[in-house]
């Protein structure tokens, strides 16, 4: 995911991470906050999302600035994961905490989804 976008990206908090989205790929996100039926919850995920995203630039080295308040998690160290069209911005300690970095956890969940591998 290079400059292809233009260098705009979004971020937004969720999950104890961020999720770091292409300009293109938040808005076919926000296309589908759209598309949301008009119940108290979706109107509540609508707010959430939109107002607490933010936008951002890459500068001429291919970096983005992410605000103070979104980054305040990040403590010592940062690990960025690919997930499907948007990249997660994890603080390094709460990462290796979350269930998901165990593989006897992935299998069990992968297992309950009706996974086959």
């Amino acid at each position: 995911m290079g400059d292809e976008n233009g260098g705009k990206w979004f971020a937004v908090g969720l999950d104890g991470c961020l999720f770091l989205y292409p300009d293109e790929k938040w808005e076919g996100f926000v296309k589908q906050l759209k598309s949301l039926l008009r119940t108290k919850e979706a109107k509540q995920l609508q707010r959430y999302f939109l107002a607490n995203a933010a936008k951002m630039e890459m500068d001429g080295q291919g970096r983005i600035m992410i605000p103070a308040h979104l980054r305040s998690g990040i403590k010592k160290e940062a690990v960025f994961v690919g997930i499907f069209d948007r990249v997660e911005l994890w603080d390094g300690e709460c990462f290796d905490a979350n269930p998901s970095g165990d593989m006897e956890s992935a299998a069990e969940a992968a297992a309950a989804q009706g996974l086959i591998f």
